[in-house]
């Protein structure tokens, strides 16, 4: 009897393992991903968005105990507000009616609009506002919401009016409505339900701590008067601070966080001059009228007010800053078509590559230098100008001192070394005058939060420093140390592990070098280490939970993050500054995310993940001993076959000591023989238990995917040798399959290799190397680092020279240095070597690659008969980003390694291709069974 239990527990057991589901395209539109994350100000409540396929959202709010309170499908943008008794969000149409609805060629301004939703948590009640062009809270005094309706009869709904009368001459109204007269704001109290409309309104914001509104109205209704208004939220009181005419035009309203200063631009002029003649204006609380500050006649000679530059205040609303432009360059508006010169003049010694200016024409018009007017005194002053163009503010705007720098005199080096050096400047703010304080100093440097230091990393000498802006002295903290990247294997200066914070008043700096935390005194250089990680290779980051937090108290403990690179486990850490002491938390197998704190208690979400374990939200405090789960976003996933992720270990052929991912799919035989895919970029396998949903990826195969459907998958860590990057992926990745084949669960004639750019370009050259692969994908691929070399990423415009000089290339010099270098790793003058079936990607309009490196790839092949495809998803970039494109990859992927690795029969577009009349008609991915 207990045999034949035993027998059907068994049978049992295998049916059940047997009726799992293969994971297969379709399926990509059942998986859910969590976006949104929050949890109120009392860490009582919490919600987040469902998004389903990578369409519609859907909104989830629950309590500490996962039990749900509110859900809303479309939902997008959840805000709490009213101290969290209420929450807002945008009601989205579902995509695929407006799909439908463009499919019936509805115009644009036909389709449905977005509906502004407020949810009451104590009445649950739920009120929806059609039409909404926007909303707004203030980001502290949260009991308002103002919002833009694109229709008056939203208004006319909200008000709940229905008088016959004045319904023609709403209507009439009505179509006045639009982006030129302004819109209608309405103004809701979210605790009394009272609320009043403005209308044609254009512009409107909150005060961030005060209780105060501004709206800029365009008047076009005789009942309204045009300008600038003031509401105070607490009194009710309106006041119309500056009158102009329907036509004046206004930019960078904006208060002080009070809201007792604002300003803003105005161009009152109504003629269609190309020289704007902008005036800035100040209000403060207590004034009828807006005072104005400045206009063209009393400017900085070669200046005028910018319509661009941002106005803000300083913290202690002592100083209005505000942006001053070059005039612009004239155009003769005279001109025909026919008798302009269209002609692009390339210069040898200019400080930026004509492509780059092209990209930033449009910044170039903006551009504005940050000015500030003392608001007692009104003393103007210029910090940052032509000759330093770039300004940092310090200490929220109250600082003494203002850091300004100037890139241009080495721009053009720039081009090939990649490095962004500049001449650096102190302003001060109270007398304008300048004082320069480094020449060509390369690295990113700031302001210390009270601005008592320049501080920042010198790439140069791979130094840290604190240089005190009063009394000019410069303190080099870490020289002769390693606090740079101890593995940087590019000809390049290795970059800095970086940086804590500050602690209070600017007293020391918190540093970090591989593992851990070092506090240093920024007048005096010493230093003592505060964590120990070194010894277990533990790495120790600050978490900061207050995103608006200054400066690190050492007052309260902190919260660490600690990774360790062996096995790749991480977790938190409780440090005490006090005494320098602390606890680990947790610490445990997984990819634990960066905790979320409520704002007004130790509440925290966080996630956990492993490639088995969706990273669901989870609820606990500080002290991370109860845990409770708030989400289960994809509980389908257990109906699937899955797979596991592990870390092996080999050697290269340089005699390094590596380490990489294997995939293996579940109940795994290792009696068994696999296919195998190899996947690799450089290194990866820190990311060991991060979960890997199935996704029509852009550019890399879907590890879940290829795992459900019996693959295994590999993806080998690379070390890199100066100029030599072909050869270093070489020495890297085949040992490491070879140490796998002689496991004995690997197919050795089933071995399929994918990647995508730089990884496309290692896949390229291994496969002239190599017989191993019986199928490859190369994704956007450099095949000829020569004409490479040569070649503009055109998404910025910049040269292609510094990457083969100096970063990701690592050939560590220029063609005619080392020639032997660029022909040696340039996979086009081995082509004829090539045994490899190759599947190529690589899209038309891509900013990263040249596209004609896939060309000279495909057409070298076609040359020499081998068998190759090539896939260019039109107008796409570096990858296809589209949904239809991203699925259409994955299928000819899938269908490509099935064939060569599983004996699959072969589809339509690979025997026969897509002839060009045939496009996206006919996809050809049906399978033909005399094929394989």
């Amino acid at each position: 009897m207990r045999l034949f239990l035993t027998s059907l527990l068994v049978l049992f057991t295998f049916t059940v393992v047997a009726q799992k589901k293969v994971l297969d395209h379709k399926d990509y539109k059942n998986w859910n991903a969590i976006k949104s994350q929050k949890i109120s100000s009392d860490g009582n409540t919490i919600m987040y968005l469902l998004e389903k396929g990578e369409k519609d959202s859907h909104l989830k709010i629950k309590n500490n105990k996962a039990q749900f309170i509110f859900e809303h499908e479309r939902a997008e943008n959840p805000i709490f507000a009213n101290n969290a008794k209420q929450v807002l969000f945008t009601v989205k149409p579902w995509k695929d009616s407006i799909k439908e609805l463009k499919r019936k060629k509805v115009k644009k301004d036909k389709l449905p609009k977005d509906t502004l939703a407020i949810y009451t948590f104590k009445s649950k009640e739920l009120l929806k506002i059609s039409n909404v062009k926007s909303y707004k809270i203030p980001k502290k005094e949260d009991g308002f919401v103002a919002y833009l309706l694109e229709d008056i009869k939203a208004v006319k709904k909200e008000k709940d009016t229905s008088k016959k009368e004045e319904k023609s001459k709403k209507t009439k109204k009505a179509k006045k409505v639009g982006k030129d007269n302004g819109y209608h704001l309405v103004l809701r109290d979210l605790t009394t339900t009272k609320q009043d409309t403005f209308k044609f309104v254009t512009n409107y914001t909150f005060a961030k701590e005060g209780k105060q509104l501004a709206f800029i109205t365009t008047g076009v209704d005789s009942t309204v008067n045009a300008g600038v208004y003031v509401l105070n939220l607490e009194n009710k009181q309106l006041t119309h601070i500056f009158k102009a005419n329907k036509k004046t035009k206004y930019y960078q309203l904006n208060f002080s966080d009070s809201g007792k200063n604002l300003g803003f631009v105005a161009d009152l002029d109504t003629t269609k001059v190309q020289v704007r003649p902008n005036e800035l204006y100040h209000w403060s609380q207590g004034d009828t009228n807006a005072k104005k500050m400045l206009d063209a006649a009393n400017a900085p000679k070669g200046y005028r007010v910018s319509s661009d530059g941002g106005i803000y205040f300083s913290k202690d609303e002592s100083k209005m800053y505000f942006g001053l432009a070059t005039p612009p360059i004239v155009k003769d508006t005279t001109l025909l078509d026919e008798e302009i010169v269209n002609v692009e003049v390339w210069t040898y010694n200019e400080p930026r590559l004509y492509t780059v200016q092209e990209m930033q024409v449009k910044n170039d018009t903006r551009k504005s230098y940050t000015t500030t007017i003392h608001l007692a005194t009104n003393k103007l002053v210029q910090l940052s100008s032509t000759a330093y163009p770039n300004v940092r503010i310090g200490d929220e705007g109250n600082a003494e001192f203002a850091l300004v720098n100037n890139p241009e005199p080495y721009l053009l080096e720039s081009q090939w070394t990649g490095n962004s050096a500049k001449d650096y400047a102190i302003v001060n703010t109270n007398t304008g005058a300048v004082t320069k304080i480094f020449d060509k100093m390369s690295g990113r440097i700031s302001l210390s939060p009270k601005a008592k230091y320049a501080y920042g990393y010198n790439s140069v000498d791979s130094t840290w420093f604190a240089f005190n802006l009063v009394t000019k002295k410069m303190t080099n903290l870490t020289k002769g140390k390693v606090f740079y990247d101890e593995l940087n294997d590019a000809p390049v200066s290795p970059r800095p592990y970086g940086s804590a914070g500050w602690t209070e008043d600017d007293a020391s700096i918190l540093l970090y070098d591989r593992y851990d935390i070092w506090e240093f005194n920024p007048e005096n250089g010493s230093s003592k280490k505060l964590t120990n990680g070194r010894a277990a290779k533990t790495s120790y980051r600050y978490i900061k939970l207050d995103r608006e937090e200054r400066f690190l108290d050492k007052k309260n403990k902190w919260l660490l993050y600690t990774f360790n690179e062996t096995t790749k486990n991480s977790g938190y850490f409780e440090f005490n500054p006090k005494n320098n002491k602390g606890k680990q938390l947790l610490f445990d197998a997984y990819d634990f995310s960066e905790p979320i704190k409520a704002k007004d208690s130790d509440k925290v979400l966080f996630t956990k993940q492993t490639f088995e374990v969706y990273p669901n939200i989870i609820y606990s405090d500080l002290s991370f001993k109860k845990q409770t789960k708030i989400s289960n976003a994809n509980p389908q996933q257990s109906e699937y076959n899955w797979g596991t992720a592990e870390l092996v270990n080999w050697t290269s052929l340089d005699g390094d000591a590596l380490t990489g991912m294997l995939i293996k799919p579940e109940n795994f035989d290792p009696s068994k023989k696999y296919p195998m895919i190899v996947n690799f970029y450089e290194k990866s396998s820190d990311g060991l238990f991060r979960h890997k949903a199935p996704s029509p990826g852009r550019s890399t195969i879907s590890y879940s995917f290829y795992a459900s459907r019996g693959y295994l998958i590999f993806n080998p860590d690379v070390n890199y040798k100066i100029g030599a990057p072909g050869e270093s992926a070489y020495n890297c990745v085949i040992p490491g399959i070879e140490s796998l084949i002689e496991k004995g669960f690997v197919d050795k004639d089933n071995i399929g290799v994918q990647g995508h750019s730089w990884g496309g370009y290692q896949i390229a050259h291994l496969v002239t190397k190599t017989n191993i692969f019986k199928a490859a994908e190369s994704g956007a691929p450099v095949v000829n680092m020569v004409s490479a070399y040569g070649g503009i990423r055109w998404w910025t415009g910049l040269s292609r020279q510094f990457q083969y000089e100096h970063t990701q290339s690592r050939l560590g010099g220029t063609p005619w240095e080392y020639p032997e270098r660029y022909l040696k790793n340039s996979p086009i003058f081995n082509l004829d070597k090539i045994n490899t079936p190759l599947l190529i990607m690589h899209n038309d309009a891509d900013g990263h690659v040249p596209w004609y490196q896939g060309i000279e790839f495909f057409v070298s092949l076609r040359r020499l008969g081998k068998p190759s495809w090539m896939l260019n998803y039109n107008e796409e970039p570096h990858w296809p980003l589209k949904m239809q494109n991203r699925i259409d990859f994955n299928i000819r992927m899938q269908q490509f390694f099935d064939h060569y690795l599983k004996g699959a029969p072969m589809p339509v577009w690979m025997k026969k291709g897509v002839p060009a009349i045939e496009k996206g008609i006919n996809q050809g991915y049906e399978l033909l069974p005399d094929s394989k």
